[in-house]
Formats: structure tokens, sequence, C-alpha cells
């Protein structure tokens, strides 16, 4: 099939590679912009921009698709369908009508649960035990439409954000290939009206973690925002990011540390820190990071 294909971070990338795998025309790739970034804050390309430009396609990364002149250029590339997944613009009507097939949407939930930017930080952050991949025909509403296929996937309990958001990236990659190669025999499924949530952006206010909170929030807060924004705690005055954890046995004073292996007391439980990250320093696994700080039981954070 003839398609344009439109993401921009690095969960986009294996879908890309996928379809350029499976032997589809990409007619042009769409992203984000270059934007500023690292010490010298020069204009740095989006991962899905690079990998195009190492497969030799064309690139396009309008600021908006609003403009006449940005509808005519899309819809002069005669596509059969757009892919889309994690692309970060909103698509016109002028947009998701252009293609043959309209544009389908790969999205790391199981619709209608987790509409919206976050799914998967939403998911671990909830308590979930299962999330999926969606392949959704889009439509003007924010995540609302039809599904073509979807897959399940159970959500590990130790899990991080990082570690499903890899997995699901690979999973879609291999269900939309599925759904072009049945698309003309697939029978788009309205979603229920019943089970709608959404899966609001990540405020970085979130991040803090309240020790007295039950010992389940906090490994849920912890695992669901690692990598990024990272929860994070204050460690005899020193901001530390925590970036896995696991739930532990143990009760004291919320925020005590229990023992040696950084085993903390939360308002209900505890919790086992295994990898942390001080400020201006790479991630490092507990034991490593003990090794270059020791923290004795009794310690307040």
């Amino acid at each position: 099939m003839r398609i344009v294909f439109m993401g921009t971070p690095d969960f986009s990338v294996p879908v890309l590679d996928a379809l350029v795998k499976a032997g589809h025309e990409i007619a042009a790739v769409y992203c984000q912009p270059p934007r500023p970034a690292g010490r010298g804050k020069k204009d740095r390309l989006t991962p899905v921009h690079a990998r195009a430009d190492t497969l030799g396609l064309t690139v396009r990364h309008p600021v908006s698709l609003k403009s006449p002149e940005a509808q005519a250029e899309f819809a002069a590339l005669d596509a059969d369908v757009a892919v889309v997944v994690a692309y970060g613009l909103i698509l016109p009507l002028a947009i998701l009508d252009a293609p043959r097939h309209g544009c389908l949407n790969i999205h790391a939930s199981l619709l209608p649960r987790w509409r919206g930017a976050a799914p998967i930080h939403r998911a671990i952050m909830s308590g979930d035990t299962e999330t999926g991949i969606c392949i959704m025909q889009m439509e003007a509403g924010l995540d609302t439409g039809p599904v073509l296929l979807r897959e399940a996937t159970d959500i590990g309990i130790e899990e991080t954000t990082a570690q499903l958001h890899d997995r699901l990236s690979v999973m879609g990659a291999h269900l939309i290939v599925d759904a072009l190669n049945r698309l003309p025999d697939l029978a788009p499924e309205p979603q229920p009206e019943i089970g709608v949530t959404y899966a609001a952006k990540i405020d970085k206010a979130e991040a803090r973690v309240d020790w007295s909170s039950p010992a389940i929030e906090v490994d849920r807060q912890i695992r669901g925002l690692s990598p990024f924004p990272g929860a994070w705690t204050e460690i005899e005055g020193e901001r530390v990011k925590l970036l896995a954890s696991r739930m532990a046995q143990g009760q004291g004073v919320p925020g005590e540390v229990l023992d040696d292996a950084l085993t903390v007391a939360c308002g209900e439980g505890a919790v086992e820190l295994l990898r942390l990250q001080r400020a201006g320093k790479g991630a490092q696994d507990r034991d490593e990071f003990l090794r270059g700080w020791s923290i004795n039981a009794g310690t307040r954070i």
C-alpha cells in the first residue's frame, strides 16, 4: 500500500521499520519539527525524523496541518492510508479524509480505557493488570473511533512505563502490519460507551513521592513515572529520582529506611527501591547506588 506515516518519538520507530520491511511504499513521513535540546540548545531531530533520514524517506515536519496549503500538500501524496502513532498534532478533518482508507491510529491501551495522551503511565499508576494495543480508525473525536484490531498483554507486577512502552511499541508494529494485510476484510467495531477513561498528560507535580501514602500507591507511582518525569524524593537534602521498585514487607514511620537494602516504610507497608538516579548522574541499580552512598537503616527520606 502507499502509506503516509505520521509519528514522532521512539515509540513510533519500530512501526516505521515494520512498514518498510513489509514492503509498503512510504509516500512521506510526517513528524514534529526539530527542537533545541542538550547543553548547546542545538536543534535535534526527532527519533522518527532521524530514522526516516537513514531509510532515505521524504520527511515533512509542519508546525500545523490547519492551513489549506498543508492540507493540499498532504492530499497530493495520493495515499491509500495514513498510519499514525504518537504524532503529536491534531489531525483536521481534511487530513483524516484524504487517504482512500482514512487514517489508522496505533493506540497503546485497550480502548475505550485510557483515551488520551499518557495511556501507558496511567495504566501502571492505576494498578491495571492488563493493557494492550488497538488499531483504530481515526475520526474527529479524541481516540473515539472504531477499533479494527486489538491485542491484550498482562502488565508485570514490577514493570515500569519504560519496559511496557518498549513491549507495546513492538506489539503495535506487528499489529498494524497485520491490519493492513487484512484491511478490506476488517469490520470496524464501535467503542462501547461504558468503560471510557481519559489518560491525562503527566504533570510534573505528580512526581514527588508522598511516603504517607500506602505502599501499593507509591510503588505504582514510581514504576508508572519511570523514566519520565521520574518519581522523586529527598535523601539527606538531595533530590533523587526513583526509577524502579517493588512491594516489600515492613512497617515504620513513613519515609523511614528500614534496612540496608533501601526498603522504605510507607503509610501502609513498604517498598524496596531498586533503581535510583542522583542529580547530574546516570541511573544506577540499588547495589551500585549504595556503594557510592551509604544510607543506613533509620534514615528518614
